[in-house]
């Protein structure tokens, strides 16, 4: 569980990790419930974007550094998505590309974590509950 945990931190950073497979993977095995394998996929992948926001409230003062994850475009890309579309794109922080830079967006716009929170969690846990339908119903299939 502690892989599935630190594979979905990571898949919510811009490092390259994915996290969809090993919930498969430990689904499959059944050695915990999958209630707390959803848990700990949707806690570490929210505690991922989380630092993204971090990172996007403090770009203005981080963004010249070399290390610094987001690129320039990738930023005004989710600044303006972000703008057109407002807080309700948190829902969709788990969408592959696009998801990352609108958590750092989140950031930079300053939303308040009493709302980030809650959205990104939202999308992040239906997503690994889709899964684990999915999942469910392959079995049944066998």
């Amino acid at each position: 569980m502690l892989i599935l945990f630190l594979a979905s931190f990571l898949a919510a950073t811009l490092l390259p990790a994915q996290s969809e497979g090993i919930l498969w993977w430990q689904l499959y095995e059944g050695h915990w419930p999958a209630w707390l394998l959803i848990l700990s996929a949707t806690t570490g992948n929210v505690l991922g974007s989380w630092v993204n926001w971090f990172i996007g409230k403090e770009a203005l003062k981080l963004s010249t550094k070399k290390w610094f994850p987001f690129t320039k475009h990738q930023l005004e890309k989710a600044q303006h998505t972000f703008n057109r579309y407002g807080l309700w794109t948190l829902f969709f922080a788990w969408v592959p590309v696009i998801g990352d830079p609108l958590t750092a967006a989140a950031g930079i716009l300053k939303v308040p974590l009493r709302w980030f929170l809650p959205l990104v969690t939202l999308g992040k846990g239906g997503r690994y509950m889709v899964i684990w339908l999915v999942f469910h119903a392959v079995e049944k299939l066998n």
